[in-house]
């Protein structure tokens, strides 16, 4: 896989609406100015706004054509050196007719966010890039009151900084409140819970090792089948990323997608699985017994699987490097980075 280049201070980075086009919107845009700010000042980058990333939610719905297009140009541009999407939606892949791989391989920079940007983490693994399902620019670097210092410790520490070594811990704290995006409410915090979980080894006893692929479990119906999944062959060895939406998957939904994984021979060749903390601990207990439940049908009752990270929709999220080798310690309840996801 083609590492980026790490950041560094004063290097341009591009937003991009890739899915709904909510930044753009009038009663929204104050998040893009929350995250512009943040970015400037807090770590020191220029912050470039794509043609269309503004456009609002009917414009970026109607032209899927022109998102790809942003996308196109800002891994075109040679002095852009990372990519953040805006938020996550639902039609992503509409995007897929009019992505230039080559474009992508050619042009190695940092590629970030996640939800349904999960479409585009699979067309960057296409490409044979590493890229980084972490936060977006209206959920967590736009946060109401200020970024939480786990976000701002894994920009710093995986996109700024040589991460190999680095051990991806348990958040202290998590939240599931719910502050409306108003402008009124821009220094309203989320009220926090203490972690009263960390790390959950739910099987499997043996250290593992392995390159992470995945994403949002939820939208993994719309890519499977499709130019951009990868072959059965392509995840032996791999560890495995699922996280679930705030759309709080049913039970019956996640061991439908999960019989998927089986049925398609997939269960069977990775090295390990890393689910993420459920959104609001919706479903907490039950997605445990889910994914117990479904490594016995498929004969993998000893296949680790590490629960209850923060990533994706778990408040708050960290960065996972997609394409780059981790270990997980059953015994510890470690999670490590092995080699560093930058150049």
């Amino acid at each position: 896989m083609i590492k980026p280049e790490k950041l560094k201070r004063n290097d341009k980075v591009a937003i991009v609406s890739l899915s709904a086009g909510l930044l753009g919107e009038d009663s929204l845009i104050h998040k893009y100015y929350i995250a512009k700010e943040r970015l400037e000042k807090d770590f020191g980058l220029q912050v470039v706004v794509m043609e269309n990333t503004l456009k609002g939610i009917k414009y970026l719905y109607e032209h899927p054509e022109k998102r790809a297009e942003d996308l196109m140009n800002a891994f075109k541009d040679k002095s852009i050196k990372a990519i953040f999407t805006a938020i996550g939606g639902n039609d992503t892949i509409r995007l897929l007719p009019y992505i230039d791989f080559d474009v992508i391989k050619d042009n190695p920079k940092i590629f970030m966010g996640y939800s349904d940007t999960t479409v585009n983490h699979f067309m960057m693994r296409k490409a044979g890039l590493v890229s980084f399902y972490g936060p977006s620019i209206m959920c967590e670097i736009a946060e109401y009151g200020k970024m939480p210092d786990n976000v701002y410790n894994a920009i710093k520490n995986i996109l700024f900084n040589d991460s190999k070594g680095l051990e991806i811990t348990s958040s202290k704290y998590w939240s599931n409140d719910f502050v409306p995006w108003k402008e009124k409410n821009m220094n309203v915090e989320k009220k926090l819970v203490e972690e009263e979980h960390g790390y959950e080894i739910l099987q499997g006893s043996d250290v593992v090792k392995g390159e992470v692929i995945g994403g949002c479990i939820d939208v993994f119906p719309m890519i499977v089948g499709t130019s951009i999944w990868p072959k059965v062959e392509e995840f032996k060895g791999k560890i495995l990323l699922i996280e679930t939406s705030e759309e709080k998957l049913s039970c019956d939904y996640l061991l439908y997608y999960l019989r998927n994984l089986g049925a398609l021979g997939i269960l069977n060749v990775i090295n390990g699985i890393i689910v993420g903390k459920p959104y609001q601990e919706e479903y907490y207990e039950e997605y445990k017994d889910i994914y117990k439940k479904v490594m016995i049908e498929y004969n993998c009752p000893d296949l680790v699987i590490l629960y209850n990270v923060n990533i994706g929709h778990a408040y708050f999220t960290g960065i996972m490097p997609l394409g780059v080798m981790v270990e997980i310690d059953p015994s510890k309840r470690l999670l490590t980075l092995l080699e560093s996801a930058t150049i």
